[in-house]
C-alpha cells in the first residue's frame, strides 16, 4: 500500500475491495471495510508495508482502538500485518462468550490450514501459537504438481497416494483439483473442499454433485475426500448471498453441477481401469463379487448399499428377503454386509454376503 492507503486502512468504512465500483465482476476477495480497525479494537495491531512507487516503507500500529503516527520502517516490498495479545482490550463482561485457549487455537489453525493455505499453494504460510510448534507451508511450484503438494501436506499421506486428478472445462467453467480413491473415505463430508474463484465455500450444489459422481461406489454412510477448484467468470457467479460468503449462486447451475460430476466419475474411472491394468484386475476400485453378478444377469442397478442389520432389513416392508435356509452364512466375526438391488424403483432383492 502506499502512504495514503495505510492512513485510511484502519479508519472505519474507508477502504473498498472494488477498483472501479462493479458490483457484478467481483475478482478479489478482500477486507471488508471495518474489518482491520475491528481487529484494532480489541487487540494491538500492526501494519508495515511498501508499494513499489514508494522510497521505503511505512508503518503504522493500533492499540486498542488508537492510532499511532505513521513512521518510516523497513520493508523489501509487500505487506506485513501482525496482531498480538488479542482480546486484550474487550470487556471483562465479553469474555465469557470466549471458549477456552486451545479451542480458539485449533479453530484459528483449522481457518489458515483449510481455508487459506489450501486455497493459494503459492503463497507460504506460517502459523505460530504459545502451546505448538510453529508449522510452515513452503510455497509450492505452480501447476497441479504444486496444487497436490500443498493438499498432502495439509490433509496427509493418506490423501496424497491415492489423489486422482480431475478437470473439466465447458463455456468458461473449469473444474480441476483433486479426489481421494474410493478407499479413503470419511464419516460426515467435512473432508470434501470446494473452492469457487479462490473463495472456500460450502455450497450444497456442489455437495450434491460429489455425493452424485461418488454414488457408484461408496455406501450410503460414507463420503470421499475431494478439494475441487471452480473458477468462472465473475458475471456468473453471485458471492454475496450469504454474511459470510460461504455460499454462493452460479447463473448457470446445471452446468457446474453437470461438470463437477463429470470430471469426478471420468477420474475415478480411470482409475479403475489403470490400477486394473497394473494389478491384473485386482485393483482398489473393485466392484463386489455379488453386485457384479447382479449386474452380468440384468437384475438391478446398483441404487446403494451399505453395512445394515438383518433386523433392519425385516423392519423394510415391500423388501423381500431370501429365506434362511437359502443365504449364505457369513464366515467373518463382523455382521454381513447386505446389497439391496432395485429396478424401476422396484426392489428386487437382497443378498448377503
Amino acid at each position: 500500500m502506499t502512504f495514503s492507503d495505510l492512513a485510511l486502512a484502519a479508519d472505519r468504512h474507508a477502504t473498498s475491495k472494488l477498483d472501479d465500483e462493479d458490483l457484478l465482476r467481483i475478482r478479489t476477495l478482500g477486507f471488508r471495510g471495518e474489518a482491520l480497525p475491528s481487529i484494532g479494537a480489541v487487540a494491538k495491531l500492526g501494519i508495515t508495508t511498501r508499494h513499489a512507487s514508494e522510497p521505503h516503507a511505512w508503518s503504522l500500529f493500533v492499540e486498542g482502538g488508537e492510532k499511532s503516527d505513521i513512521m518510516p520502517a523497513a520493508l523489501s516490498q509487500g505487506t506485513r500485518v501482525e496482531v498480538s495479545d488479542l482480546f486484550y482490550a474487550t470487556p471483562a463482561r465479553l469474555m465469557k462468550f470466549l471458549k477456552t485457549d486451545r479451542t480458539e487455537a485449533e479453530a484459528i489453525r483449522e481457518v489458515v490450514r483449510r481455508r487459506l493455505a489450501m486455497a493459494r499453494p503459492d503463497i507460504a504460510f506460517t502459523l505460530a501459537g504459545e502451546e505448538r510448534a510453529p508449522v510452515t507451508w513452503a510455497a509450492a511450484l505452480p501447476g497441479a504438481a504444486g496444487r497436490l503438494t500443498r493438499l498432502g501436506d495439509i490433509l496427509g499421506a493418506d490423501f496424497r497416494g491415492c489423489a486422482i486428478e480431475v478437470r473439466s472445462e465447458r463455456e468458461g467453467v473449469v473444474v480441476e483439483g483433486f479426489a481421494a480413491a474410493p478407499s479413503l473415505t470419511r464419516a460426515n463430508a467435512l473432508g470434501q473442499y470446494l473452492f469457487v474463484n479462490g473463495r472456500p465455500v460450502r455450497d450444497k450444489l456442489i455437495l450434491g454433485a460429489v455425493r452424485a459422481a461418488y454414488s457408484d461406489y461408496l455406501p450410503r454412510d460414507r463420503h470421499p475426500v475431494v478439494a475441487l477448484f471452480v473458477t468462472s467468470d465473475p458475471q456468473e457467479v453471485d458471492a454475496n448471498v450469504h454474511p459470510a460468503k460461504t455460499e454462493v449462486r452460479f447463473r448457470n447451475a446445471g452446468l457446474v453441477r453437470a461438470l463437477i460430476v463429470h470430471a469426478l466419475k471420468d477420474g475415478l474411472a480411470r482409475e479403475g481401469k489403470r490400477t486394473a491394468a497394473n494389478t491384473d484386475g485386482a485393483g482398489d476400485i473393485v466392484v463386489p463379487p455379488v453386485i457384479r453378478a447382479a449386474r452380468q444377469l440384468g437384475l438391478a442397478t446398483l441404487a446403494g448399499f451399505s453395512q445394515r442389520t438383518d433386523a433392519h432389513i425385516r423392519r423394510h416392508r415391500g423388501r423381500r428377503r431370501l429365506p434362511n435356509r437359502d443365504r449364505p452364512r457369513s464366515t467373518s466375526a463382523r455382521r454381513p454386509r447386505t446389497y439391496v438391488f432395485r429396478k424401476t424403483h422396484q426392489p428386487i432383492c437382497s443378498t448377503a454376503r
